[in-house]
């Protein structure tokens, strides 16, 4: 689909306001998870794209140099649509990167480390993943860049790919698996024979915090899930320069989260408080147990 130049960059804009926004709100815990450090780089990138060529739109000439490099407006139509296949692609991987992330820290599979090292390490993986990213689509994907058969200066429309199957796959994925981990909690804790008062009492307390879990995510993110109903229904669908975004980044921490509450951390560790659940700037994961539920785990 053709979209102006100007609707372009005041999508990019926007979306780097909001990214650095976000960015700043969770500036106390973004560094402690990979999701927060690959918003950050996330951040840069939308704003090392936004910047130059909304300088190039805006110069009379359409054009200008930077770093060294002659930028026209073919340039910015192309790294619109390359930035936007990264995009596309980046998004399976990030939250299977995400989900493991948050699985070690909950149930403690890994040594605790140092906040700098754990940066380093976080730093290195979303570069790492940024590079690979960028290989599969030169080398490996049949992406191939739709142009106009202009001169620069009488471009002023962009060919821009509306590819949002993997948001879509990726939130319908999350959101089934949350669904199946609170059946199947709920299943069992319905046909468990109560004929042992500790193991009744063990799966009334799983049951207890999936259900406050599922609330916790539903009270927080019922408006976004709103949008994205409205989302699969729409016929196109957002741009993919802006699908991948720090607000979405957020939401998919939210649910990684809850899924793995439901999922993988047992109520006894989270009564002990032996679980260690990760940052979370929207969602405050905070379970209560009753005292006699306490005393048996």
């Amino acid at each position: 689909m053709n979209i102006s130049i100007p609707s372009i960059l005041l999508g990019l804009g926007g979306k780097c306001l909001l990214n650095w926004w976000l960015v700043f709100l969770q500036r106390n815990h973004v560094c402690q998870s990979f999701l927060g450090v690959f918003s950050i780089s996330l951040a840069v990138v939308d704003t090392t794209l936004t910047l130059p060529f909304t300088a190039l739109h805006l110069h009379k000439d359409g054009l200008v140099y930077f770093l060294g490099l002659k930028l026209t407006r073919y340039h910015l139509c192309l790294m619109v649509q390359i930035l936007g296949q990264i995009y596309s692609f980046l998004q399976w991987p990030v939250v299977v990167l995400a989900g493991l992330d948050h699985f070690f820290t909950l149930t403690r599979r890994l040594q605790p480390t140092k906040a700098r090292a754990r940066w380093m390490v976080y730093s290195c993986v979303s570069g790492f993943l940024w590079y690979l990213t960028a290989l599969y689509l030169f080398l490996l994907s049949d992406f191939t860049p739709v142009l106009e058969d202009l001169t620069y200066d009488q471009i002023v429309w962009c060919w821009v790919f509306f590819p949002t199957a993997q948001i879509q796959q990726a939130a319908m994925f999350l959101l089934l698996a949350l669904g199946c981990a609170a059946l199947h909690t709920g299943y069992r804790t319905w046909f468990v024979r109560e004929q042992i008062t500790d193991l009744s009492s063990r799966n009334h307390s799983e049951r207890n915090v999936v259900h406050q879990a599922v609330c916790i995510f539903l009270n927080t993110w019922v408006l976004f899930l709103c949008f994205l109903a409205v989302l699969l229904l729409l016929p196109v669908g957002i741009p993919a320069y802006l699908g991948l975004n720090v607000a979405w980044l957020c939401f998919i921490n939210s649910l990684l989260i809850a899924v793995l509450l439901c999922a993988a951390c047992p109520a006894s560790q989270l009564a002990q408080g032996l679980a260690l659940v990760p940052a979370d700037s929207f969602c405050e994961w905070r379970f209560k147990f009753s005292s006699a539920a306490e005393d048996r785990t």
